[in-house]
């Protein structure tokens, strides 16, 4: 049976398909929301399609004063009118309004986003009207365009979309930093003899938390579809106030059966040169305005502090260049003898080996390699029980990606294939083997090498736009003593 075509809805054209296409001449509507009111005689109007606003002038004199009076910063309007080139400079087409309708009033008096610049910070306690601004439109835009293709690029290499769940029994990472889920009474939950809360009296008949990570579930997809990967929100219970941590975050997570940790680096670099290869493409105003604020940014910091690249040009940067891939042996030696690390420059000296390497030293390589980095095989005892325990016993198969001004980007590994050897592992971290029952059987039956990595969703929002909060790179973000809107 054949399925006929289906139209596409077509609604009113938006601002960038206007700007896009400058039908002159014909007659147009558009809705959006007023930027600017001047003179009585002309609105920038804005509907988020696009960082550009379109110009709609007015004649005064056709308007009644009532109407004048609700045309204002922030008001939705819906306005029909005629196409024409412009004369004025910075816009080569205008529309001249014969009708205009006030759907929405915004009193100026009261509406906090005026036409001037807004600090960060008052944006976040106003994150409900944030997006409406020229940065937080652009971000989000951004956002938008990263996540499209990410789910295009593993559609294009024959992936699966698995969605794993959110509530879970088991904690992947061995962090312990979870939110419980629970529906007993707080005030008075049954108790067991020892007095600890009898979680078979819950609503899962166990003690469950939100997910910090789907990647256990999605290696159960790779050993039945080969090729998976992940898209969705998780959590994390960790008390950190920092500009990169945030309670709720989006993550990434393929898993591959049959690959290796070579594998597994070749698909994180070509991942990421893709999605940013994707935005530079079809982001091009964003970004162009977003290097224009991280520009004036920089000019206010001292010169020693200021990113050495432009934004499009650090993008770039990354999408055309082989990513270094460097031992966390190789890469000790180099920490260890730095000018930094001799001259206690660091927070964190670093001393031996299997220290774990914290922000500073991942900056140190990437600007010590001028490229992004790819950090393998590290100590077995700072890495999680899942990862492929070396031939020597002492490193597992994994990596991390550095990226510059970021830091670790993508953390991911080989996983541990062999029953006996996985079975070690949980017991030196202490992990229920009942637990993850379900887990320990894969490597019963029909097991193989698999690998995949993690990718925190906001960090690399956070690497394209430009911004320097994780905060400003969500909708509404999730932090220690905040859950508004």
């Amino acid at each position: 049976m054949k399925f006929a075509p289906q139209t596409l809805l077509i609604m009113n054209p938006s601002i960038k398909d206007i700007l896009q296409s400058k039908p002159i001449g014909t007659t147009i509507s558009l809705r959006g929301w007023v930027r600017t009111f001047r003179s009585n005689r002309f609105i920038a109007l804005s509907d988020g399609s696009t960082i550009k606003t379109l110009q709609l002038v007015v004649d005064f004199e056709s308007l009644s004063e009532e109407v004048l009076k609700k045309i204002s910063t922030g008001a939705a309007i819906l306005a029909t009118g005629d196409l024409v080139s412009s004369q004025g400079r910075g816009q080569d087409v205008e529309m001249h309004v014969t009708e205009i309708d006030v759907v929405g009033e915004s009193n100026p008096e009261e509406y906090p986003l005026q036409p001037k610049k807004h600090s960060l910070e008052f944006l976040r306690d106003i994150a409900h009207l944030r997006m409406r601004t020229n940065t937080f439109g652009a971000v989000m835009r951004v956002r938008h365009h990263l996540a499209f293709a990410v789910h295009e690029y593993f559609h294009k290499n024959q992936f699966f979309y698995l969605h794993t769940p959110i509530i879970t029994g088991s904690d992947a990472e061995g962090a312990g930093e979870m939110f419980n889920v629970s529906v007993l009474d707080k005030k008075n939950p049954p108790l067991k003899e020892d007095g600890s809360i009898d979680y078979s009296q819950d609503f899962f008949a166990k003690e469950t938390n939100l997910t910090v990570s789907g990647q256990l579930e999605a290696e159960l997809g790779a050993l039945a579809l080969s090729k998976v990967y992940t898209f969705g929100p998780t959590f994390r219970a960790e008390n950190s106030n920092t500009s990169r941590h945030l309670a709720e975050f989006w993550m990434i997570e393929p898993e591959v059966a049959f690959a290796d940790l070579n594998d597994n680096m070749d698909l994180a670099e070509d991942f990421l040169k893709y999605v940013i290869r994707y935005t530079l493409e079809h982001c091009a105003d964003d970004l162009e305005f977003l290097e224009k604020r991280l520009l004036d940014e920089e000019k206010s910091k001292p010169e020693k502090d200021r990113s050495p690249h432009a934004l499009r040009d650090k993008l770039q940067f990354v999408a055309d260049n082989n990513f270094r891939r460097v031992s966390y042996t190789e890469a000790i030696e180099i920490l260890r003898n730095s000018k930094p690390n001799k001259k206690k420059k660091f927070s964190y000296i670093i001393d031996e080996w299997g220290a774990d390497l914290q922000s500073e030293h991942e900056k140190f390589l990437v600007q010590h390699f001028n490229a992004p980095v790819i950090l393998f095989d590290y100590p077995a005892k700072i890495k999680a029980f899942y990862m492929r325990l070396n031939e020597d016993e002492k490193t597992v198969r994994a990596m991390d990606i550095l990226f510059p001004g970021i830091g670790e980007i993508v953390g991911g590994s080989q996983r541990e294939e062999r029953h006996d050897v996985l079975l070690g592992k949980m017991n030196d971290f202490g992990i229920d083997q009942e637990e993850l029952q379900w887990y320990l059987d894969t490597r019963k039956f029909g097991s193989c090498q698999h690998s995949g990595f993690g990718l925190g969703f906001e960090r690399l929002v956070l690497f394209v736009t430009g911004m320097t909060n994780i905060r400003d790179v969500i909708p509404f973000p999730r932090t220690p003593g905040s859950a508004e809107f």
